[in-house]
């Protein structure tokens, strides 16, 4: 949806909404009117929001960098009253501009990074022995977790609120020609210019850093798993792909020990060939230790959902499906589901936990049984 179309879509939804609020009168004869708007302006809406949550979240980026140039020397001789042999005076340029990216923990997505970077010129050299002024730098604020690559080639991982990394450096400041005084010249003329600022063209990746992910195809209720294990909130809806972007949420313990667990959008079959923008969903899976595959236990045969999702990471990435893992057997609440369970147990050789993250059964289980992973497999591991 290009700006324009979208502003018109506002503008209509926002017409439809004022004349749902006309017609409702309960004394109005217009009832039927009112329903009949109200419909027509629902969808526009939904449109709408729909639209903005998918620009608002941005996991990659690409973004050309241009350090600034340094100031260039001057050449020049002192001038005075009575002092005939003043000498050289012309002092040195500033440095140009580096550009730098810093970790900052309150941005989200890469939504607010620019695709260009320009950073200032430095100052040029004057008389009187006066130095041109450095340029500040220029910072670009990321997320945690972002990746700077160029070329495929990884440049920095920023895991760490605060971490900086200068990804172009500026032009060193010309000479003036008072850096060139020596015996054997007295009265130099030569002033050399600021060196040009380093030009390259990087990829910003963000990658969603938690201890767990919950892996599943649309609707199979990892949303709902997620508002009910942790206090994330994500939207929740009887439709697919209600998830637009990686939520992340805070499994709280006794012991005050806190794990994060993401719930990344639904994947499809074919999702390694970023079929409904699949690699940009597994890209935030490599960050994770540990995998809880998520299945629905009211379709017909669940354990190929099992095998579909372990075929979709492996071929993103050889061996990502066999990182420490368990399966949630969710919609337990469902008759059709509890046939399937023992069905599932049978094929299957990985810890199946039956839940319901609609009534919330079993779930203390699942939170138990997280712990004991994340204790069993450290970091390092």
């Amino acid at each position: 949806m290009s700006p324009s179309a979208g502003w018109h879509a506002v503008g209509e939804a926002h017409e439809a909404a004022a004349a749902v609020r006309r017609a409702a009168d309960p004394a109005s004869a217009q009832t039927h009117r009112a329903a009949a708007l109200r419909e027509e302006a629902e969808p526009l809406l939904d449109s709408v929001s729909l639209s903005a949550q998918s620009r608002c979240f941005v996991d990659h980026r690409r973004v050309k960098v241009v350090a600034g140039s340094g100031g260039n020397g001057a050449s020049s001789f002192h001038s005075e009253p009575r002092k005939e042999w003043g000498g050289p005076d012309g002092g040195n340029g500033g440095a140009g501009a580096d550009i730098i990216i810093r970790v900052n923990r309150q941005v989200k997505s890469l939504s607010s990074v620019s695709t260009v970077y320009r950073g200032k010129d430095g100052e040029a050299g004057s008389s009187q022995n006066c130095f041109g002024r450095n340029a500040s730098p220029t910072y670009i604020a990321v997320p945690v977790g972002t990746l700077v690559k160029e070329e495929g080639r990884t440049l920095a991982d920023l895991s760490q609120h605060g971490q900086l990394y200068t990804v172009a450096y500026g032009g060193a400041g010309g000479k003036g020609n008072r850096f060139f005084l020596s015996n054997e010249n007295r009265a130099p003329l030569t002033a050399t210019p600021g060196e040009k600022g380093q030009e390259r063209v990087v990829q910003l990746e963000l990658r969603t850093m938690a201890h767990a992910a919950l892996v599943g195809f649309p609707n199979a209720g990892k949303s709902s798993l997620l508002r009910v294990i942790s206090n994330a909130r994500p939207a929740v809806a009887a439709y697919p792909f209600t998830t637009l972007k990686p939520h992340v949420g805070i499994v709280t313990y006794r012991d005050h020990q806190q794990l994060a667990v993401a719930d990344i959008p639904g994947l499809i079959p074919g999702a390694h060939l970023n079929r409904g923008l699949g690699v940009s969903f597994l890209r935030h899976i490599e960050r994770c230790r540990l995998l809880l595959f998520v299945l629905d236990m009211s379709s017909a045969e669940p354990w190929e959902q099992f095998q579909q999702l372990c075929f979709e990471l492996d071929q993103y990435k050889p061996q990502l499906s066999h990182r420490p893992r368990a399966i949630v057997a969710n919609k337990m609440d469902l008759p059709e589901a509890r046939g399937n369970l023992e069905a599932l147990r049978s094929r299957v050789h990985q810890t199946v936990i039956p839940v319901s993250a609609l009534t919330g059964h079993n779930t203390a289980q699942l939170i138990l049984h997280l712990r004991e992973m994340y204790d069993s497999y450290p970091q390092n591991s």
